[in-house]
């Protein structure tokens, strides 16, 4: 039991050190932007290029993570994450920074399968949900201090966050490679079947409803987060300094949920409830957001929102792993390939809406989120009726 807790403590590190790295860059990504005059829609493109590059691997990775082993593509994947944030630090112009966000998707594509089937492998089903909220947590961290962190690097220069993320990259890989020992998989027998029918298995019914329902909210909240910072910038003139203080406020309280709330509501009323009733939240307080305009409210209601994310995300996650057996990898990877075709259309068209009305994106993200609340009442019916 105590190494099982000093394995995870180590991979919630690396996790907490990767996503804080991520996070330093958020308060300053507008000031990049508008040093570069970029438009929404060439923001929307490049937050889908990432996505795009995490799309395209992540299958390929998630049966890696399965072939050559989790903490290989833990350790890969942060020296990756950690060029990728160096290049855009150092980049001047638009093709620079497209390829510095295509390698941060590969990087993503390979550190999230591989860490999740990692916990999946350390635990039994009664403390994975514990365990993986308490991954989720340690992302949420990652953006509670990663912001306030980046907003004081740039008050030194707008460039700073990056290269201190792309630092943070290369310390995490290197405490995995040192730190970690590869687990043991819980199960070693390898499915003829499975590798016979490939890309039919997304089509399993024991999967494809959870896959909908992973690329419908993705689809919905990525057009509302990857703009997120230029609605307040443009809207209300918020500096870096301010969108650190809403982000660092949202991820706290989601990290409190996590935490405190998580693994008592997903005993209480099951993955597919919570995710249901978190949707619903969810797009309640985005469609609210459209219509605040004092700071304070503009602070408590995102603040707010993001609880519904936080309890949304591991509750997917938590049910996918219960059901995946052997193929932890294979469902971590298509886990990620689906919220990457999210995370591909969402920014794109959120973008265009964006340069048209400021508010349109969140009408837009509102519409597919309500798709995911719907689809969760047929994935309840289904699964009442197999049992």
């Amino acid at each position: 039991m105590l190494k099982q807790n000093i394995t995870l403590s180590i991979l919630l590190i690396n996790l907490f050190i990767a996503f804080l790295g991520i996070g330093l860059v958020i308060p300053v990504t507008p000031s990049i932007m508008n040093e570069l005059n970029l438009s929404g829609a060439v923001v929307g493109y490049m937050v889908a290029a990432f996505a795009i590059a995490q799309l395209i691997v992540s299958p390929i990775a998630g049966r890696w993570a399965d072939q050559y082993g989790r903490k290989r593509m833990i350790v890969i994947g942060l020296f990756i994450f950690g060029a990728s944030e160096i290049l855009f630090g150092v980049g001047k112009t638009v093709s620079v920074l497209f390829i510095s966000r295509m390698l941060g998707g590969i990087s993503a594509a390979f550190i999230m399968p591989a860490v999740t089937a990692f916990i999946a492998d350390i635990t039994t089903l009664d403390a994975r949900p514990k365990a993986l909220g308490y991954m989720s947590a340690a992302i949420s961290t990652g953006f509670i201090i990663g912001p306030g962190i980046g907003g004081f690097l740039a008050e030194i220069g707008t460039r700073m966050p990056f290269y201190f993320a792309g630092i943070l990259g290369f310390v995490a890989a290197i405490l995995s490679f040192f730190a970690l020992k590869e687990p043991e998989q819980r199960s070693e027998e390898k499915s003829t079947k499975e590798e016979k029918v490939g890309w039919q298995r997304i089509f399993a019914p024991m999967y494809f409803i959870s896959f909908l329902i992973i690329f419908i909210s993705s689809f919905g909240l990525s057009s509302f987060e990857s703009l997120f910072s230029l609605f307040v910038d443009h809207k209300f003139g918020f500096t870096p300094k301010d969108i650190a203080i809403i982000i660092t406020g949202g991820a706290t309280v989601g990290v409190i949920a996590q935490v405190a709330l998580f693994e008592k509501l997903t005993k209480w009323m099951g993955e597919i409830l919570l995710i249901r009733y978190s949707l619903i939240f969810s797009t309640v307080l985005v469609l609210i957001l459209t219509v605040v305009h004092a700071y304070f409210l503009i602070l408590f209601v995102t603040i707010i929102v993001f609880v519904g994310f936080d309890l949304m995300r591991p509750a997917v996650t938590t049910y996918l792993s219960k059901i995946a057996g052997n193929e932890q990898g294979f469902v971590g990877g298509m886990n990620s390939m689906f919220t990457s075709i999210g995370n591909v259309f969402g920014p794109i068209i959120g973008g265009i809406l964006f340069d048209i009305d400021l508010n349109y994106p969140f009408y837009f993200a509102s519409v597919f989120l309500a798709i995911g609340i719907a689809l969760t009442l047929v994935w309840k019916q289904r699964s009442l009726a197999n049992n």
